[in-house]
């Protein structure tokens, strides 16, 4: 199949999770990045495209101008990535899904849930295919992970712990001046554009993601604490959430951004009545699962033990690390292979379904939304 034409909404210059994308879908080859409406000030937009390499009558002032004339070009973008802040994820989605533009877009899937809402039904509405990206899903013992959790190795399933501790928001860095950081800082805590949920929403997210993808347990009711340890800081900056999934499995998830000495020390732990599993984001190449009553098998990424649903999304030889990137490139790959299928008029290879979907993305939003309601009303239990 030829190369995808690809279009980007965000992630000009000074923005971190535009090129990740871009690199993500350059990796294996699918993709081919031809236009962009990179950056709402036009001048960025423009620096931005030059420095990408697209073409000039290419680069929109708006995603409506981009939508609109890529649609009506005969060799216009097939898929579009959507890297902006969260309140625009929606508005921009809409506009894409409704000229039957296939949308890849970032996490969480919207700001609300009344948006989120919609969401679904732009989606269910358009004859194109749409993806999220919790990139975590995408590597390659994760997956492993959740084949053993899912095929019953561990027996039922008991406790699900996770969490997901950063340090990088400890002082009040949205309010700084002079460091890189602060654009990335200002949106992320502020209500009206990252949405209710702070660090529950920007990494928290992730963390509920990952248990739901590894175990599939339904969640049925949670008890949340949300804390702004900032002064005057508007969104939330750390989270414990107590959770409660059908078949009597517990949990707990905690989510912070001012634990120092923590950089993205996303892991989970999973234990049923014949053992346990655990996986760490920073040692990503590793699984550890623990059958009660024998040893400890460390499992390693394209090694020994390594499951074929992990060796299909591996690249490289064990002890040659992989990571983030691949993880999010896995994602781009998979949704390549179900574009491609839709073109061909074919059935997908089954693994490429495993990419977060529209369903996956309100699963989120509902989480986000009960977790911020459930503190606000003291910690109070509430069905999710």
């Amino acid at each position: 199949m030829s190369q995808i034409k690809l279009g980007m909404v965000g992630g000009g210059q000074g923005a971190f999770i535009g090129s990740v994308h871009r690199i993500a879908a350059r990796l294996d080859g699918h993709y081919k990045l031809v236009a962009g409406a990179l950056s709402s000030n036009l001048e960025t937009s423009k620096a931005s495209a030059l420095e990408l390499g697209i073409k000039q009558d290419r680069s929109y002032s708006t995603f409506k101008e981009m939508a609109e004339k890529e649609s009506s070009l005969e060799d216009g973008i097939e898929a579009v990535a959507i890297v902006t802040p969260n309140h625009l994820h929606f508005p921009i989605a809409g506009c894409f899904l409704s000229k039957g533009i296939h949308v890849i877009c970032d996490k969480p899937l919207t700001h609300n849930l009344e948006d989120a809402n919609k969401f679904v039904k732009a989606v269910e509405d358009s004859k194109a295919l749409f993806a999220l990206t919790h990139n975590y899903t995408g590597y390659p013992m994760v997956r492993q992970a959740r084949e053993i959790c899912r095929s019953g190795k561990i027996g039922k399933v008991r406790v699900i712990q996770v969490e997901y501790p950063q340090d990088w928001l400890t002082t009040p860095l949205e309010n700084a001046t002079d460091s890189p950081g602060n654009k990335q800082a200002s949106w992320r805590t502020n209500p009206s554009k990252a949405g209710a949920g702070g660090c529950i929403g920007d990494i928290g997210s992730h963390a509920f993601n990952l248990a739901d993808f590894i175990t599939g347990a339904e969640l049925d009711e949670l008890c949340a604490d949300l804390s702004s340890f900032i002064p005057g800081r508007k969104n939330d900056d750390n989270a414990h959430v107590l959770l409660r999934y059908k078949n009597n499995i517990k949990g707990m998830l905690w989510s912070s951004q001012v634990a120092p000495g923590n950089e993205n020390a996303l892991k989970i732990r999973v234990y049923g009545d014949k053992g346990g599993l655990e996986w760490e984001q920073e040692n990503p190449n590793y699984l550890t699962l623990d059958l009660y009553g024998s040893a400890k098998q460390t499992i390693r990424r394209s090694g020994f033990g390594t499951m074929d649903i992990a060796n299909r999304v591996s690249r490289i030889p064990p002890g040659h690390p992989e990571g983030y990137l691949e993880g999010f490139a896995n994602l781009y790959s998979d949704f390549a292979e179900q574009i491609n299928a839709k073109k061909a008029n074919r059935d997908p290879d089954p693994s490429s379904m495993l990419v977060p979907n529209i369903n996956d993305g309100m699963k989120g939003i509902k989480f986000i939304s009960t977790v911020v309601e459930s503190s606000s009303k003291g910690g109070q239990w509430l069905k999710f």
